[in-house]
Formats: C-alpha cells, structure tokens, sequence
C-alpha cells in the first residue's frame, strides 16, 4: 500500500467556516464516518461566529493566538492549547491583532459510545529478557528558516 500523504497549508486553503465567517481559510485533512481532521488560518481579525453542531471537537492551536467562546464563557487562547467544544453548545473563535493557525478534530457524535468497542486495545505483558534495552542517537534538528515570509499568509 502506497504512502498517503495529504497536503495542507498555504496554496491549499480555501475559505472555510459556518455561515458568517469570515478571514478563515481551511483544509480538509481527514474525514470519514468517525469524524473530521482540519487546518485553519485565521487572519488578523478573523472569525467564526458563534454557531453549534452535534459533534464534540477539538480547536488545537498551534501558532499564534486569540479568542474563543464557549456558551457564555470567553478567554484568550494561545499555541500549544486545545479547547473543547461540546455537542450542541454554541461555540466561537476569532483573531484581533495576530493571527492563528489551528487544527479542528470534529468527533462524529455527541461522545465517544460510536467509537467503544472498535479502539479498545489491551497491553501485553513483558516477561524477563523479552525486550533489549533501546539503543540509539537523537538526530540533529533540521535547520530553519531564518524568518517566515509575512506574505504567504502564515503567522510570524
């Protein structure tokens, strides 16, 4: 079976979100019975208005930053957090003066009782001598872009 791999990011994004949004721009990455796996680049003074849906989803921030809502609820959100957005609730997200990249992991379904059952894993039990102690190396890290380009549309 050949390698899958499905691309995202700028020069793949169009505009995404529910009705009335607006500076969001998106990639489907996945999507299939269990659920939906997204990229979102909002822009600066972006939104996504305040809307529910059935599915439980995640908003997992991974550059920059702003503001979500949840029912009555609103804070700051920056990279490396995740909000849930329960079923039914109605929930938002928006930028002011920066901007934010974002992955959106919708659930199909309110929770997980369509899932029991088909992920259930059990760990097996090691016995003595089973397993050599790992061996290796951390490779080098890959060098870096001495700074993002600001007009390809991704946070500095």
């Amino acid at each position: 079976m050949p390698i899958e791999i499905r691309r995202f990011g700028v020069g793949h994004r169009r505009p995404d979100g529910p009705p009335g949004t607006t500076g969001v721009a998106g990639q489907p990455i996945h999507s299939d019975e269990r659920g939906l796996i997204s990229e979102l680049a909002f822009a600066r003074g972006a939104r996504i208005e305040p809307h529910s849906n059935p599915n439980t989803t995640w908003l997992i921030v991974i550059e920059g930053g702003g503001w979500v809502g949840v029912g009555d609820e609103l804070t700051r959100v920056a990279a490396g957090e995740a909000v849930l957005w329960p079923a039914d609730i109605p929930h938002a997200a928006w930028t002011e003066h920066s901007e934010m990249r974002a992955f959106v992991v919708e659930f199909t379904d309110a929770d997980d009782a369509a899932m029991k059952g088909i992920v259930d894993g059990r760990a097996r039990e090691l016995t003595a001598g089973a397993a050599d102690p790992a061996q290796g190396s951390l490779r080098d890290d890959p060098p870096r872009p001495a700074r993002p380009d600001p007009d390809a549309g991704e946070p500095a």
